[in-house]
């Protein structure tokens, strides 16, 4: 199969509508939130939920270490518990960004004020907190609220931020029902000398992916009993998605090359990746194409274009340009190789357009990379200068933007910017 003929555009036309009706769904979550406020009293008995099934748990990284940590539970439907949870299911059910933003907004969050530093005490809220985090289905709960919760209603097109649900501080919580623990979880925390990170890759290898170990290392149950804490959400997430990425990183370390030059291709929430695969050791780039309009540059007048590269060593210091999904992106490619035993350079190139209007998170570019590999066949090209060759022109960017920007594609040979030249690309 031949590059050319593997990726098709979408037509103006089609565009147009798709960002025609993003723009009415940034007012049907506004009119979302009320009906989930009304939906709440219906459920609240007074001042407790009651009866509840919680997902999971949010831990804030505001005020560290003394966060905000708080159990998630649904305000109504609590036997669809499990559809609110983050994970796969979303992808593979094709929610829209509508959708994502309905099953947060439907989880009411009862938080306290908690020291991170839980080492291992297991008692009171942060208990049942904890509880709840290391099961792997929802759990029933009893929750008294010290007051009516609040609801976050500031939700627009031109300044969209992810609406939380309800929230409400907590001044007890007790579980209705025992948790069931998997049995990997209960033998890292039985070790009260194993370190974090060797714990988290003993969870991925018995079968957990990356969002039920976030849960767990979020809730401080993973790493030396003494220096156990609660680990914010959002860095718990980079946190697994690092360290795995270093597992698979290790497993494919002297592994054969890919023999050919791959391109795969997939699309989710108005997010276009490319991941190219060419031969040699393992290199790893992720090239964000950022279109105005789109949520990370809504008032821009021209792409914005930001990257992060690692070399074969790897990287010492944080991606800050493309953050967590630098590292989502890549344990969707490492998980590839290392199920192929092969290793390569890699290219991912995010096409952030206009239709992504508001955040899901780095969970679907974890599941849009991951699905690239699963839902078709690559498109080949000689040599990672051919591929860029054919993709340029479906790229909003011309060359030279990605060579300023691009390890990779700067490293193109200088015969490509004279072909770029005389096609006016």
């Amino acid at each position: 199969m031949e590059l050319g003929d593997y990726i098709e555009g979408l037509g103006d036309d089609e565009a147009a509508r798709r960002r025609q009706l993003a723009q009415e769904k940034s007012y049907a979550i506004t009119e979302y939130l009320e009906d989930a406020e009304r939906s709440m009293d219906e459920t609240l008995q007074g001042d407790s939920l009651f009866g509840s099934t919680a997902p999971g748990i949010f831990v804030g990284r505001s005020s560290y270490p003394d966060v905000s940590a708080g159990v998630l539970a649904p305000v109504a439907e609590p036997e669809r518990a499990a559809d609110f949870e983050t994970g796969p299911h979303w992808y593979e059910r094709g929610y829209s960004i509508d959708d994502v933003f309905r099953s947060r907004t439907s989880l009411l969050n009862s938080s306290q004020r908690t020291n991170v530093h839980v080492a291992d005490s297991w008692d009171g809220f942060t208990g049942v907190q904890r509880e709840v985090a290391i099961a792997d289905r929802p759990v029933d709960v009893e929750v008294g609220l010290d007051g009516r919760p609040e609801v976050d209603m500031d939700v627009s097109f031109a300044d969209i931020s992810t609406p939380t649900g309800p929230r409400a501080t907590a001044e007890y919580a007790d579980l209705a029902e025992n948790p069931h623990v998997p049995k990997p979880v209960e033998y890292t925390l039985s070790d009260d000398d194993w370190g974090a990170q060797g714990a988290m890759t003993y969870l991925y290898n018995r079968g957990l992916d990356v969002y039920q170990i976030e849960n767990v290392l979020s809730a401080g149950a993973l790493g030396v009993a003494e220096n156990r804490k609660l680990v914010p959400t959002r860095w718990s997430i980079t946190a697994v998605d690092d360290t795995i990425c270093e597992f698979l990183r290790g497993q494919v370390y002297n592994a054969p090359s890919v023999d050919a030059t791959e391109v795969w291709y997939n699309e989710y929430l108005g997010n276009r990746f490319w991941v190219i695969l060419a031969p040699g050791d393992f290199e790893y780039e992720l090239v964000e194409l950022k279109a105005p309009g789109s949520v990370w540059n809504p008032e821009g007048r021209g792409y914005s274009v930001t990257s992060d590269y690692e070399g074969f060593d790897g990287r010492t210091d944080y991606a800050s340009e493309t953050a967590g999904a630098y590292y989502a992106a890549k344990l969707g490619a490492l998980e590839h190789l290392a199920d192929r035993g092969r290793q390569a350079k890699v290219l991912v190139v995010r096409h952030v357009t206009p239709d992504y209007w508001g955040p899901a998170g780095v969970w679907q570019v974890r599941e849009t990379v991951r699905n690239a590999f699963t839902e078709g066949e690559p498109g080949e090209a000689e040599t990672l200068h051919d591929a860029v060759k054919e993709l340029l022109p479906r790229w909003p960017v011309d060359l030279e933007a990605l060579r300023r920007n691009s390890e990779l594609v700067a490293g193109v040979q200088s015969s490509l910017a004279a072909f770029a030249r005389k096609e006016g690309l």
